[in-house]
């Protein structure tokens, strides 16, 4: 039996346009900052009608590539990790929602990035990288009694962790992580009573990169990351 021929399937002139303004960014042509062509332009210049042009641009706003303001022209957003992360907030919260397991895994993978991101941490960290993170960890420690300035702090000293990487990813990647956790799921990063535990190990962690000792750094976040597998609970 032969096989049936693949099928043409006409495309919506809107997914066409939307294709093109794609093509548009990617060769810098529209640039970060820049104002979007009109609607007209754009109707002008690829021969479609405004219903085409108008749902490529919501498209375009939906992923994040531009933004529609109200009575004004659209822009073209910058273009980072950190932009592509943000847009998929939503999708995070639907993901740890949906199912208990999904909460593990978040928890498995925090902790294989945080052991690789503390190792990077313990090679290339200065004088003034270790000053800061002790800085922080004094600023926990004046915290205690206040636990939502206590997590903040806490998500700081990893932020800081993953800056010494000098890896935008990594630091994007970071950021989300901790935001998942802290907005969905806050007792993955913190538990009441334990914020001495958590004081007394942050400060072994800083001991281990001051001391350029990678191996030992690691096998302190990794006791540290696992005691806060222990449990979890959605916030609030």
């Amino acid at each position: 039996m032969k096989p049936a021929p693949d099928k043409i399937v006409r495309r919506k002139l809107s997914e066409q346009v939307l294709e093109r303004l794609h093509e548009m960014i990617r060769t810098r042509e529209l640039k970060p900052g820049d104002y979007m062509p009109s609607e007209r332009a754009l109707m002008e210049r690829f021969g479609v009608g405004r219903p085409a042009v108008r749902e490529a641009l919501q498209s375009l706003h939906n992923s994040g590539l531009i933004t529609i303001s109200h009575g004004e022209r659209s822009r073209v957003n910058e273009l980072n990790a950190a932009s592509v992360l943000t847009q998929s907030d939503e999708l995070a919260r639907l993901v740890l929602d949906s199912a208990p397991a999904n909460l593990d895994h978040l928890k498995h993978a925090r902790q294989m990035f945080e052991l690789g991101m503390v190792r990077v941490a313990a090679e290339n960290a200065t004088p003034d990288d270790v000053a800061d993170l002790r800085a922080l960890i004094d600023l926990q420690r004046s915290q205690l009694g206040d636990a939502n300035a206590f997590i903040t702090t806490d998500m700081a000293f990893h932020r800081k962790l993953a800056s010494l990487a000098d890896n935008p990813i990594i630091q994007s990647v970071s950021d989300a992580m901790l935001g998942w956790l802290f907005e969905y799921h806050v007792s993955l990063l913190h538990r009441s009573g334990s914020e001495d535990v958590t004081l007394a190990e942050h400060s072994k962690i800083v001991d281990h990169i001051e001391a350029h000792d990678a191996e030992g750094a690691v096998e302190e976040m990794r006791r540290h990351l696992e005691r806060s597998r222990v449990s979890f609970g959605p916030h609030g």
